[in-house]
């Protein structure tokens, strides 16, 4: 059956194939602390609160990026419950929207062969099968920007004039990139095209682009939610773009400071091996080998360098990085590797088991991480803790923590009522880093009520003898050593469990508690285990 398909039937196969072994390895680990649980937990938290308008994380405002990934997290785990391929799913989503795109741009631009092999490269890259399945905003915005410039070039390289229609499905797509991380969604592809523009001489088609009708598409997407939570949230239009956007690039007080090369060490990582076969392009610059290329004629070849070069340098300038950020550069390196392959390799008697063995070797080592994470993460998770809580407290119970903050604690016992952090808070604000301390009290400073759940550390001394109180810290710390009026319910591998007013724990305290004591959603799941 399948000597019957079309070579295009073919690669839409491929496509898919490369998306369901997505899926299969967003499936096989538990969740990564602290970024997936803490986006996981706020899309979670967005459907059991129901203020869709307010990115929420311990129920205390979080207003570092917008909420399009909140939105659809919650949607998904509305339709497929609370667990981690449901809440993969939203960026598995766009990282076969990446590939998709890069398919269908590469067709038009250089044939079906260079296409499927240009979607091989990304689809068996760590870039798509680590990123593309990891919960935060990198692949979500890197998707968008990416199908932005494809549509704004398509649209430039139409004529003399733009196409309208495809222009106007690249505001639409700056908007939805802005939704998912703000201002670099209409930013860099502005950048990317605006470079191009200059460098291929096709700046004066600017004129006749439909701007009105474009901005008009993107205000509609993109406006309304920072509109409205200007008007709930008066400081908030601040916070995010000068707090959250412009001082994170400009500013050297953040987290994760990096040389300038490190996104080069980053793309190699991401794109292993393909790139190199990217990067041997490099020497092709000159006015004759670009006019005599019929692989990939000059204007589409000078796109993917200004979008790589581009974005690279906007990144490296600033001293915070984190590799997630130069996702959007991989399409068209991928792309650019599938033509490198092709003119260094595919006319080699070996090469197509040669690719076929990079490939494996590739599929191989993503498995390998997929399957080994969950042991090395272990004890910085407490993913145990939360399955005993789950069974072991009642809905209206209340939780403290303090010294660090379980990120994924409350996502999988699926709490309904948020915990009380403690600390030092008037000392932490003078002191505490980029850290979740100024997470959670930056937060707190937009909502009075959500600021009740920062309390100092004696509240603990208070409620030891009360029922229905729980701490949970991490094992071996000097606070969990002396808790007077607590009993160790469960140890963990990284975090302990107490319980106030003297209750010992049971014998298997994994079991859930007589059948009058419902517990946690979480317990539910739980049983079905």
């Amino acid at each position: 059956m399948i000597k019957n398909l079309t070579e295009r039937q073919k690669s839409w196969l491929i496509l898919l194939a490369l998306w369901l072994g997505l899926l299969l390895l967003a499936a096989l680990r538990p969740i990564a602390v602290p970024d997936e649980g803490r986006y996981g937990e706020l899309g979670r938290w967005m459907l059991v609160s129901g203020d869709w308008l307010t990115p929420r994380l311990n129920g205390i405002p979080f207003f570092h990026k917008p909420p399009y990934l909140y939105w659809l997290e919650a949607i998904s785990v509305a339709v497929f419950g609370v667990n981690e391929l449901a809440l993969r799913l939203v960026p598995a989503l766009h990282a076969g929207l990446m590939l998709t795109a890069l398919y269908l741009a590469a067709r038009a631009i250089s044939g079906e062969v260079i296409a499927r092999r240009a979607v091989l490269m990304l689809g068996t890259s760590m870039g798509f099968l680590v990123g593309g399945q990891y919960i935060n905003h990198d692949m979500l915005v890197a998707s968008w920007i990416g199908l932005a410039i494809w549509c704004f070039a398509f649209a430039f390289m139409a004529g003399d004039k733009p196409n309208a229609s495809l222009a106007r499905l690249g505001f639409v797509a700056c908007a939805l990139g802005m939704l998912s991380k703000g201002l670099i969604g209409i930013a860099l592809p502005g950048l990317v095209i605006f470079v191009w523009l200059i460098w291929t001489r096709q700046f004066r088609k600017v004129a006749h682009f439909p701007w009105f009708s474009g901005l008009a598409l993107f205000a509609l997407i993109a406006a309304p939610w920072y509109v409205l939570a200007q008007q709930r949230y008066p400081e908030f239009l601040n916070y995010m773009f000068i707090g959250q956007q412009l001082n994170r690039y400009t500013e050297n007080v953040f987290n994760n400071p990096q040389p300038w090369w490190f996104y080069l060490v980053a793309l190699t990582l991401l794109l292993f091996p393909w790139l190199f076969f990217a990067f041997g392009q490099v020497r092709r610059i000159t006015a004759a080998t670009l006019a005599s290329d019929m692989l990939m004629p000059e204007p589409w070849w000078k796109l993917c360098w200004t979008w790589v070069l581009a974005i690279l340098l906007f990144f490296s300038i600033p001293s915070s990085k984190l590799i997630g950020y130069i996702m959007p550069v991989m399409p068209p390196l991928a792309l650019l590797a599938a033509l490198g392959w092709q003119r260094v390799m595919a006319k080699r008697p070996a090469a197509g088991k040669v690719f076929i063995t990079l490939m494996l070797v590739n599929l191989s080592i993503a498995l390998g991480l997929v399957l080994k994470v969950g042991d090395l993460t272990r004890k910085g998770r407490a993913q145990d803790v939360a399955q005993v809580f789950a069974c072991a407290a009642a809905p209206g119970d209340t939780l403290y923590v303090s010294e660090r903050f379980p990120y994924d604690l409350p996502l999988y016992a699926q709490t309904v009522k948020p915990m009380v952090v403690l600390g030092d808070w008037l000392t932490l604000r003078q002191k505490a880093g980029d850290g979740w301390q100024r997470e959670l009290f930056e937060g707190a400073d937009f909502d009075a009520r959500s600021a009740q759940l920062l309390q100092p550390l004696d509240v603990l001394a208070q409620v030891a003898q009360t029922p229905g109180h729980w701490y949970a810290g991490r094992s071996g710390s000097q606070l969990t050593a002396q808790l007077p009026g607590w009993t160790l319910y469960y140890q963990g591998a990284g975090w302990d469990l107490f319980r106030s007013g003297g209750t010992a724990a049971p014998s298997a305290p994994k079991s859930p508690e007589p059948a009058e004591h419902k517990g946690l959603p979480g317990c539910k799941d739980q049983r079905q285990k």
